[in-house]
């Protein structure tokens, strides 16, 4: 964040995040200018909200990370103290954890292309809160006024999705941010490219506007360029 003087604006039940005295008084006057800005897909208002990626590159500097995704097939495997040991465990969406010997306990970092649940957010109570998709209108500005709320900016969507000729997944543009951070490794788990469908969902790959395939093809690609990473 900036050097200017904060703002915190706090409300029973919610984590606040410090906002600049360029928003003005908390409160009302808040929400009504990132309700606008959100309308106006005002992209440079909607970043004022959000930690910059020098603050997560410093959050990661030398950490070890374990990025969970939802693929069901990591219930078949007992990894779940592996992902635990981890500085930051990341995980996705609604971030089901069907058992704790397969997906561990923690979340420290959530990466989200959905606005979740009050009740679930709080269940998962993460220390970082990454919105990755391009539909800001989904945004809630609740999420935005958290600390450690992050915005992933639209350019390296936009270069993700002509690489691989369409609309990039949640897990496809968190594993792109992870490899632009100095982590110390990258371990991923519970990617599989929807072989076994997705504990978040019921949906086929054929039901989703991803292709799999390609992104498949283009994480064999970065796994093999970047030697941090481990697939599990």
């Amino acid at each position: 964040m900036s050097d200017t003087t904060h703002h915190t604006l706090v409300s029973p039940g919610t984590t606040a995040r410090p906002l600049s005295t360029s928003f003005g008084k908390s409160g009302l006057g808040d929400r009504l200018r990132f309700l606008h800005a959100r309308l106006r897909r005002d992209e440079t208002g909607l970043q004022a909200w959000s930690d910059t990626l020098a603050d997560l590159k410093q959050a990661a500097a030398g950490q070890r990370i374990a990025v969970v995704g939802n693929a069901r097939s990591l219930g078949e495997k007992a990894l779940g103290a592996d992902i635990d040991a981890h500085d930051i465990v990341l995980r996705m969406n609604s971030a089901p954890q069907p058992a704790p010997h397969s997906h561990g306990t923690r979340t420290d970092w959530l990466a989200t292309s959905i606005p979740l649940k009050s009740d679930r957010l709080a269940q998962l109570s993460p220390d970082r809160l990454l919105w990755m998709t391009r539909k800001r209108k989904r945004l809630p500005y609740d999420y935005a006024r958290r600390n450690g709320f992050f915005l992933n900016p639209p350019a390296p969507m936009d270069c993700l999705s002509q690489k691989l000729g369409g609309p990039p997944s949640t897990g496809m543009m968190v594993l792109e941010l992870m490899h632009s951070l100095p982590f110390e490794t990258i371990s991923v788990y519970g990617f599989d490219f929807f072989k076994s469908l997705s504990n978040s969902g019921r949906r086929t790959a054929e039901q989703v506007p991803h292709d799999f395939g390609a992104e498949q093809s283009y994480s064999t690609q970065l796994f093999a360029s970047d030697p941090r990473f481990h697939l599990f």
